[in-house]
């Protein structure tokens, strides 16, 4: 599996398919021997649970604020868990997970996510965003 080192690379893998996900966990190896599982309730789920990285229809901004923002979204699992690390995937949704993300099976990994390009999306979403404001704040 390829990896991508600056985020320029993930938007153009990205432009060129018609959808694709991150994840972050030990890898296609380590995901195609185990299932994600709904830790709050204890169940597991049908699929993997990914993030995609095609933006909706409403996405107005540029390709690479999205990105950014994808990528991050679940960055703290890595800083957790050494073992994990963001991946690319593309495969066919089964379901929702409980956060409403998408779950895939017939996983086809795509690429790996250098940590380089994961500090240019922290970066970028940091100086682009207001990272972590909700509605009450």
């Amino acid at each position: 599996m390829r990896t991508l080192t600056p985020l320029a690379e993930l938007a153009e893998l990205v432009r060129s398919r018609e959808q694709s996900y991150v994840r972050y966990s030990e890898g296609p190896r380590h995901d195609a021997s185990e299932q994600s599982r709904d830790t709050e309730s204890g169940l597991d789920l049908p699929g993997l649970s990914v993030n995609p990285l095609h933006p909706e229809a409403w996405w107005t901004r540029p390709l690479e604020d999205w990105l950014a923002r994808q990528v991050c979204q679940y960055a703290e699992l890595a800083e957790k868990n050494p073992d994990r690390y963001a991946w690319v995937l593309d495969g066919r949704t089964v379901g929702r997970g409980p956060d409403c993300e998408p779950l895939l099976t017939e996983v086809e990994p795509l690429a790996a996510l250098s940590p380089e390009l994961l500090e240019e999306a922290i970066a970028r979403y940091e100086e682009r965003f207001e990272a972590g404001r909700g509605p009450e704040d």
